[in-house]
């Protein structure tokens, strides 16, 4: 059996530790289902809940302001965009802080157990304002409280991707991992899209929209919250994952993961694909309910098919990923997504069923969202590896802190920028403002296309 030595400063590995069996990797998927449950509400549904679409009486008392503020921006919407910066700042700094870490039981795990319980407290919290009507309270409270809920998302996720690099010792190893902790990961957002059928079931028990919403809610973060803490607490870090400690300060390690030209080309991808793919999460009950003229039950729907179609292409993507490269995959898997995104600005004009013409585009999805949930953690395993063998640093943390501080940054301007755009139009009457918001993830697309291309794998 490996043994680990501990010094009491650093903890020392052997450079191969136990290649960690299915059962250890299923059960650290679980912490990706939490989190990807946990982080749902207040990524995908802070607009829906703060700004709601408009059809006949309002779904939810305005808490906050619903007009333009700054000339063109909304309060729900800055607040959403400055979380996210400041979840981008937080990124390195954890990634670095967990990058130094020494404890006897796992540097990863240490920030994963103690992120976990507040992590899906604030994510509730963020539903519930301080006061019950519009006032400027509840813009202070909902600053302060996505704030906190933005610090512990990163506290926990960033140790968490990190960890599941380590625990891939070779590429095929590492796309092993990527693809369970992609289906973990649909799954979450899939629960997490539940949160419409499950208004509507509480709705019809008797309970206001508002209260079926917030018990929704309640519900779902507990759920994420004990996923996120099984693999916190019983994953035995110091035994499966490959690891070596760092002593490079914060600035030195951000500078040699930038200095890799070849990453940054990666990044800028990566942000472009985030962009867009934001906009669909935070469009999805309006596209439904304004452009296509379905119950906003079926919102779920179209996450169900489309992320439940997706697990059928994951081993199939994997193959491909191994038999003909990474890159040309995520190219293609760009140009489907642009695609998706202009049918569904054009939907109103198309003599289609709207039913069958949302089950068609679903189904459509799939594929992307297949090769984009497998492959860029994939990737940036690579990457890091490749890094370590021409005799540079192993920052594995700061890899993926800067990755998600590029994700967040994507996630941040579409947070303020979707909102933005509905001000053109969000009712039955006029959708102008929703059709922009697709054709604009379309060209983010397409942009994210032209990036990847100057990636080498």
């Amino acid at each position: 059996m490996s043994k680990r030595k501990h010094t009491g400063k650093l903890p020392v590995q052997e450079l191969l530790p136990v290649k960690a069996p299915l059962s250890v990797l299923a059960l650290f998927s679980l912490g990706q289902f939490g989190w990807s449950l946990a982080s749902y509400a207040v990524g995908n549904l802070l607009v829906y809940f703060y700004l709601p679409p408009e059809q006949g009486t309002p779904m939810f008392p305005a808490f906050i302001f619903q007009g333009p503020v700054l000339w063109f921006f909304t309060l729900i919407g800055l607040i959403s965009a400055l979380g996210r910066i400041l979840d981008g700042v937080v990124d390195p700094l954890v990634a670095n802080w967990s990058d130094r870490k020494d404890t006897i039981r796992g540097k990863r795990k240490w920030f994963m157990l103690r992120g976990a319980i507040p992590f899906a407290l604030f994510g509730a919290l963020a539903f519930f304002p301080a006061e019950a009507s519009e006032a400027g309270t509840n813009v202070v409270w909902i600053g302060l409280v996505i704030g906190l809920y933005y610090f512990f998302f990163a506290f926990y996720v960033i140790p968490y991707n990190a960890l599941m690099a380590e625990l891939g010792h070779t590429p095929k190893e590492r796309l092993r991992i990527s693809t369970m902790v992609s289906v973990a990961w649909a799954l979450g957002f899939v629960a997490g899209n539940s949160m419409y059928a499950l208004q509507g079931f509480f709705e019809s028990r008797g309970d206001t929209p508002l209260e079926a919403f917030q018990t929704g809610i309640i519900w779902l973060q507990a759920v994420a919250l004990v996923c996120m803490l099984l693999p916190a607490l019983f994953l035995n870090e110091m035994k499966y994952a490959r690891q070596v400690s760092s002593d490079a300060p914060v600035l030195h390690s951000v500078r040699s993961v930038f200095g890799n030209k070849n990453f940054r080309w990666f990044l800028f991808g990566i942000l472009l694909y985030w962009l867009a793919l934001t906009f669909i999460q935070l469009g999805i009950g309006y596209y439904t309910t304004l452009l296509l003229g379905l119950d906003k039950s079926e919102a779920f729907s179209f996450s169900l098919i489309s992320f439940g179609c997706s697990f059928i292409f994951y081993f199939p993507v994997s193959w491909m990923a191994g038999k003909y490269g990474k890159r040309h995959l995520m190219l293609g898997a760009f140009i489907i997504f642009a695609l998706i995104f202009l049918i569904t600005a054009f939907s109103p004009y198309l003599p289609v069923p709207k039913l069958y013409l949302m089950y068609g585009l679903a189904v459509a999805a799939s594929v992307p969202l297949a090769i984009f949930g497998i492959l860029p953690n994939a990737i940036v395993g690579d990457e890091v590896e490749k890094t370590v063998s021409t005799g540079g640093l192993q920052v594995t943390g700061m890899y993926f802190g800067v990755t998600a501080f590029t994700m967040k940054i994507g996630i941040s301007i579409a947070n303020l920028v979707f909102p933005s755009l509905l001000l053109f139009g969000r009712s039955l009457e006029n959708a102008k403002g929703v059709q922009l918001t697709s054709l604009a993830a379309a060209a983010f697309c397409l942009l994210g296309w032209l990036a990847f291309r100057r990636f080498r794998e």
